[in-house]
Formats: structure tokens, sequence, C-alpha cells
């Protein structure tokens, strides 16, 4: 057959392909078997985003000596994780998950040790382009996400994302908590103690990367469209629909970025200053930790039951109540005693639960809309535009602080996060009285 041919499928038999279509509990098999992948390889990349989250603003605020641009390193972080989304996006799309994702996470473990290079020689100008280097970890392990919904049935896709995600919780809670411990590990070989946290990540990126290089065989996205391409010969098409499923398709794009964009910049906003916040209101390292520890935690832990809620309740209602619970994060971190740590936990545990709701449920609403001849493609071009505005959330917070007060920061992001729910209603209504894919948009189907 011509499969043998398409540069898709160089890896798959022709008789591989015919098996998944003629035996879909194979084509489950490979899902599940994927999933496993992405699991172990995620646990890896959970552990590499903890240094950049807990002493990458601690760090610059160190070198600089000054709390005004203690936002820069997030913001250099989201900028290299934009460009690096658009690159991995088209590097999926051309060559498959595998390839992509590897690329990623060993520039992201380049990244690591680049900064901690450049901390023991105290150079700035270094330190902040391993910074932009690192930020391809982070968005690798994001991009990760849609690698376990290539072979997903439309009701497991918010499941798939979600078991991706919170397998990211074993790595991304432990990191913030080995903070003294990585620190005592960098001054025992002669490092600075903040940089200690990004030895762990050029480790755990770097393993993430050869997890997937060397056991993501047959690679999911090329089987997903090696099938695709030959299920659409033996289909007739139906020209009467198509457009009207394109303009159906780009709102969904739309509503599905526009979630993802405005949670990740109210939640790296407020997240970014609040190391800051706690330092200069005499928490310890130890204590930052913690609470970055929950905010992690209850970004990707609820991940399972969200990502069910997702597909059986649907992608708007989860998305409105991302923008619920991320009004009152903003409002409780912004009256909550500066030296009560319980109030903070709870804040940015609050923080992280409404960036899980609408992650998972933007990400979802961009796989329902998009196709497998475009879909990687599109995804890395959503990363990079949610890149970009936890990039701008990261720059602003410190100035923000800097000029106002965390207060002012946490009540802002909070009446920002409101904007979403007249948007998702605006959305839904527009949804109402359309074809049967309307309807599959704001429910529990695609």
């Amino acid at each position: 057959m011509s499969y043998r041919k398409n540069t898709d499928a160089k890896e798959i038999q022709s008789d591989q392909l015919q098996s998944y279509i003629d035996h879909p509990e194979k084509q489950q098999m490979l899902y599940r078997r994927t999933l496993i992948i992405i699991v172990i390889s995620q646990i890896f990349g959970g552990a590499g985003l903890a240094a950049g989250i807990t002493v990458g603003a601690l760090l610059a605020q160190d070198m600089l000596g000054t709390d005004s641009f203690a936002g820069i390193p997030v913001a250099l972080i989201t900028l290299g994780s934009a460009l690096s989304a658009l690159l991995v996006g088209r590097i999926s799309q051309r060559f498959g998950r595998r390839f992509g994702l590897t690329a990623g996470f060993f520039a992201g473990g380049l990244g690591g040790f680049g900064i901690v290079i450049s901390a023991a020689i105290n150079n700035i100008f270094l330190f902040f382009l391993f910074l932009f280097i690192y930020g391809a970890g982070t968005a690798t392990n994001l991009q990760a996400r849609y690698a376990g919904t290539d072979l997903a049935k439309p009701k497991q896709r918010g499941t798939a994302i979600s078991v991706a995600l919170v397998s990211t919780t074993l790595g991304a809670v432990a990191g913030p908590n080995l903070v003294d411990v990585m620190g005592d590990f960098a001054t025992s070989i002669g490092f600075a103690a903040l940089s200690g946290p990004f030895i762990l990540s050029g480790v755990a990126f770097t393993l993430a990367g050869l997890v997937l290089l060397i056991f993501l065989r047959p690679d999911p996205f090329n089987v997903a469209k090696a099938i695709s391409k030959m299920k659409e010969t033996e289909e007739s098409e139906q020209p009467e629909t198509t457009s009207q499923s394109q303009a159906i398709n780009k709102r969904g794009i739309i509503a599905g970025t526009t979630i993802m964009v405005l949670t990740q910049i109210v939640m790296v906003a407020i997240m970014t200053m609040t190391p800051i916040h706690m330092g200069n209101n005499g928490h310890d390292l130890t204590k930052i930790g913690l609470v970055i520890g929950f905010h992690i935690g209850a970004m990707y832990l609820p991940s399972l039951v969200t990502g069910i809620l997702v597909d059986k309740i649907g992608r708007i209602g989860m998305a409105v109540a991302a923008g619920a619970t991320l009004l009152a994060a903003g409002g409780l971190a912004a009256v909550a005693p500066a030296d009560s740590l319980i109030g903070l936990i709870i804040a940015l545990s609050l923080l992280g639960l409404g960036w899980n709701f609408g992650l998972i449920s933007g990400t979802a609403l961009i796989i329902d809309s998009t196709d497998l001849s475009t879909r990687a493609k599109t995804q890395g071009s959503v990363d990079v535009l949610i890149a970009l505005a936890g990039a701008s959330g990261g720059a602003l917070s410190g100035m923000v602080v800097a000029h106002s007060s965390y207060t002012t920061l946490s009540l802002t992001g909070g009446i920002l996060s409101l904007l979403l729910i007249p948007f998702l209603f605006w959305f839904r209504s527009n949804q109402k009285g359309g074809s049967k894919v309307s309807g599959k948009l704001g429910t529990n189907d695609s």
C-alpha cells in the first residue's frame, strides 16, 4: 500500500494500520501504553518545573539587588516557552510527538544547567539567556498533555489531558520541597544555594526527554494521522457541511484560547510575586517552598477529577468554574495577612485549581475544534499565546508590586478573571441553533 511511503507512517507498517482500524481494542491498547509513557516522562518533567517557579525570582533579586525586576525570570521563561511551543508544535506536526517533545525537554535541560553556571560566574546576560532557553522545558511539559489525546476517543479527551497533567504532580510537588536539600547540595559542590534547584531541573528535563525518545514508539500522532488518511479514502466527502464546520471550529479555537490565556495571565502574575511577598514579610525558603508546593499540587493533582467533569458536564461549564475560582483566589490573596501561612496556602491552592479548570477545559475545546492535518501546529500556536500571556503577567507583576502592592496585584487578577464569565456566556449563546458540532463544543462530545 502507499502508506509505506508516507512520511507520517515510516515507522508504521500498513498491516499495523489496518489492524488498528479493524480492531479498535488494539488502538485502545496503544492509547493506554502511550499514556503510561507520558506519565513517566511527566513525573520527571514536573520536577524540572519547580526551580523557575520557586527560586527564579529570588535568584534574580539576589543577582540584581532589587525587587523591581523580580518578575523578569518568569517573563523570560515564559517568552522562551512561547518560542519553544511554536517549534515543538511544528516539529511534532512534521515528525511526530516523540521528536518534538524530546527536543523541547533536552533544550530545557540545557537551560537549567546553563543557569547554574551563569549564577556561579555572576553573569547577568548569560543568566537571562539560559532562563529563556530553560523555558523550553516548561513549554514541552505543557505540550505533552496533547500527546495523550491523539488516539483518545472524544469522550476520553478530557480524561487523557488530565492523566498527563496529574502525573506531573509527583515531580512538581516534590521539587519545591527539595529547595533546601538542593541548596545544600549546590553549596557542597561550590555553587550558590539558590542555583541548586536548577541542577535538579537540568537532570529532570533531560531524563524526561530520554524516556520519550526511547519508549514513545510507535508515535501516537503519526499513527493517528496515518489511520485518518486511510479512513479518508474509504469515506465519502460531505462538502455541504465543510464551511459551516470550519466556522464552528474557528469559534471553538478562539474560545479555548481565550480561556487558557486569561487563566494563565492571572495565575502567573499572582504566583510570580508570592515568593517575593513572603520573603519580604519574614517567611523563609522552607515556607515559601511549602506554599508553592501546595500551589503546584492544586495545578495538577485535581486533574483526574477535572478531566472527568470536563467530559461529563462540558467544557464551558468548567471554564466558568475556572473564572469563579480565580476570583476567589485573588480576593483571598489580597485580604490574607502577610504573615498568615495558612491564608497564603489556601489562596495559592485556589489559584492553581482555577488554572487547572481553565487549562483542561480550554485544551479540550482546542482538540475538539481541530483535525489531525493541522492539530499539532494549531496546538503549538495556541500555546505560544498562552506563554506570551504568562510572560506579560510575570513582567508586569513585579512592576505593579514595586509601585503599588501585592494586594493590588491580587485584586486586579481576581477582577480580570471575571471577564471570562460573560465571554463564555456570549460564546455559548452563539453556539445555540447551530449544527450538531456546535452542541458538542459546549457539552461532552466532539
